[in-house]
């Protein structure tokens, strides 16, 4: 897997020569060679809870999606597959019709509170829920309520960690919970111990 050799086309490299970074990423491309998700990826992917994919059209126009389900919904096979099993929606098919002309998709997922976003080329293969109950087993999220239309599996051609610039912090109610909790416990506790306070000075009286 080499991100930098499959997103780089000629028309971008002459950007690069012109702008003045094409040799920083002729060395990148020489040398940033993967084998597979490593356990760093593999964590992130599987701690998302969104992402955004991209699939292109019979009319020549891209195709942005959302997919977004319960934390842990995107479920690595192995180190060069995810997959999901897919929602019904609102039953408008464009990503799944384009896949079916166009299996090549972008896939970008992105981690708010730590300002980390994941870029990754995959070839998209729509599964049906009647082929592989097996899969469907281990695709299925649980203690999440959905209706199944598919399996959506990705076998990833190449990936790369975007920068944190201009990534704006954002938290979902479950990480502001978490986050305070423990001045919600000190609070409570200085509560208590006025309470005690209170009804000491009570009983002098």
């Amino acid at each position: 897997m080499n991100y930098t050799q499959l997103a780089f086309t000629d028309a971008i490299k002459d950007l690069q020569e012109k702008k003045g970074s094409r040799n920083g990423y002729d060395r990148m491309e020489k040398t940033s060679v993967v084998d597979g998700l490593t356990d760093n990826e593999i964590y992130f992917i599987e701690d998302r809870d969104s992402f955004y994919m991209a699939s292109f059209g019979e009319n020549e126009y891209p195709y942005i999606q959302h997919r977004g389900g319960p934390k842990g919904f995107i479920k690595v096979i192995d180190n060069k597959t995810i997959g999901i099993v897919d929602f019904v929606g609102n039953k408008q098919y464009i990503s799944t019709g384009n896949i079916a002309t166009n299996n090549n998709v972008a896939i970008i997922m992105v981690s708010y509170p730590h300002r980390a976003r994941l870029k990754l080329y995959a070839k998209a293969k729509i599964v049906e829920l009647e082929e592989d109950q097996e899969l469907y087993d281990l695709l299925k999220p649980e203690d999440y309520k959905f209706r199944p239309e598919r399996m959506m599996i990705f076998e990833i051609q190449a990936y790369d960690w975007n920068c944190p610039q201009h990534i704006i912090p954002r938290y979902t109610t479950e990480e502001i919970d978490e986050a305070l909790q423990p001045q919600k416990e000190y609070i409570a506790n200085l509560e208590n111990k006025v309470k005690i306070l209170e009804e000491k000075l009570l009983d002098k009286k």
